[in-house]
């Protein structure tokens, strides 16, 4: 793939004429790449290891079309390291092991090997060890690109090894200095109207390989007179948003998702919940997490919340798309409106920890079941007390093992349904008081 981001609009020499617009536009030094001056800069890591003249091992994780391979072949150019580029998608071992031997060939006449590999994360973990010896003795500086989160695609042993640098989606600014370039270069301005060139931008979902590849399109068409957004819609297709369902972008969006309900913002729980079916999320898997969400974050704050997600599923399934993703839509704003509570959440993880630290305690003798003569006879159900035969229909009895102390496990909250709850909880806790003290009847 080829990277871009150049800051000199004139066209390299050696540069055919008719070269990709992308490959036209790559950046010469470190100081051209748009976008990722926080890395680059004077005062950015990178921009740091360069001025100092020695570079770590690093991961460049970042958004498709940032620059990652622009950088990495720069950095060996700013350093005067050899360049040994090598993609994960079509080498195996024997290209690693090949790769390796060339670096240690050109360390033994001084000169150091950047090993550029351009989606690391599809190397497997017995592969990712491969390189540990080699970083470690410096036969390589390994400069690796994924765009997938690190944390999840690669080695523990790696990522000790090396610094993860994180590059930043381009944003409308850099696209548009990107748009600026290419002019520049093809000395003609790009055929469209400004909302057109709005529109394309913003298209190109801070992706500037993929918006330079679109301008090339418009380019290459002869247009008398300028696109306005629908004309230009019907010539170029547009860019699906970045969501691999089951990498860092699925978790992100549901993240942000789920967030947004528990802040109480319908507004934007709305929109990222848009963000992830328009990108092809499986409705049947947005309404899972909404009915979780209702269960940990509103609970008996609004008993309701998880009846209508059930609802919205049914309803779903009944109608299917798109006419039953509007009950999904009603269950999500549901959601963000109602009172929230997380007492039922941590309800559970305390009895679940209680449960685990108590083992097999057995319940008090007073409330076991005694079908049988020898159960009867050994106390089983003796001095049991029916609740419905007191007069509140309340008896106070304690239902917890003996050697156990009463624990408020579900303490809940001043919202909502669970004010009804806690006003029910005090009367009954004064009535086994009452009970208790056979003074205060």
């Amino acid at each position: 793939m080829s990277d871009l981001f150049g800051d000199t609009p004139a066209l390299p020499t050696s540069m055919p004429e008719n070269a990709p617009l992308a490959d036209k536009l790559r950046p010469a030094k470190l100081d051209e790449v748009i976008g990722q001056e926080h890395l680059t800069g004077p005062d950015g890591a990178i921009g740091r290891m360069v001025a100092a003249g020695k570079l770590s091992s690093m991961i460049l994780w970042g958004p498709p079309g940032t620059g990652k391979t622009s950088i990495a072949r720069l950095l060996a150019d700013a350093v005067d390291m050899h360049y040994k580029p090598i993609s994960a998608v079509f080498s195996g071992v024997a290209d690693l092991k090949k790769a390796f031997a060339e670096a240690e060939a050109m360390a033994r006449t001084g000169r150091q090997t950047l090993l550029f590999v351009d989606e690391i994360h599809r190397f497997n973990r017995a592969q990712q060890d491969g390189f540990l010896p080699f970083v470690e003795s410096g036969a390589v500086t390994l400069v690796g690109a994924t765009t997938e989160n690190p944390s999840f695609e690669l080695n523990a042993a790696l990522l000790s090894r090396t610094q993860v640098m994180v590059l930043q989606r381009l944003d409308e600014a850099a696209l548009a200095t990107l748009l600026g370039r290419a002019e520049a270069i093809l000395e003609r301005p790009l055929p469209v109207t400004d909302d057109a060139r709005a529109a394309l931008i913003s298209s190109a979902d801070g992706d500037g390989r993929f918006l330079l590849n679109q301008a090339e399109t418009l380019f290459a068409i002869h247009i008398e007179n300028p696109l306005d957004p629908q004309a230009m819609a019907a010539l170029l297709q547009r860019r699906m948003p970045v969501y691999d369902k089951d990498r860092e972008g699925h978790y992100n969006l549901i993240s942000a998702l789920h967030k947004s309900l528990r802040g109480s913002d319908p507004q934007a729980a709305l929109y990222w919940m848009a963000r992830m079916l328009v990108a092809g999320e499986e409705p049947l898997y947005v309404l899972r997490r909404l009915v979780r969400f209702a269960s940990e974050d509103i609970g008996l704050a609004d008993p309701q919340a998880l009846v209508q997600c059930l609802a919205a599923k049914q309803a779903y399934e009944f109608l299917g798309s798109p006419e039953g993703e509007v009950a999904i839509v009603q269950a999500c704003l549901y959601l963000a409106t109602a009172p929230k509570s997380n007492a039922a959440y941590k309800a559970q993880k305390s009895a679940w920890k209680m449960a685990r630290d108590t083992g097999s305690l057995m319940p008090p003798a007073h409330i076991l079941n005694a079908p049988t003569k020898l159960m009867k006879g050994i106390g089983y159900g003796a001095g049991y007390a029916y609740d419905h035969d007191s007069a509140d229909g309340f008896s106070g009895a304690n239902y917890w093992p003996d050697t156990v102390t009463p624990t408020k496990l579900y303490q809940p909250v001043e919202r909502g349904f669970e004010r009804k709850i806690i006003e029910r909880l005090q009367y009954w806790d004064r009535l086994r008081a009452r009970n208790a003290d056979p003074d205060t009847q």
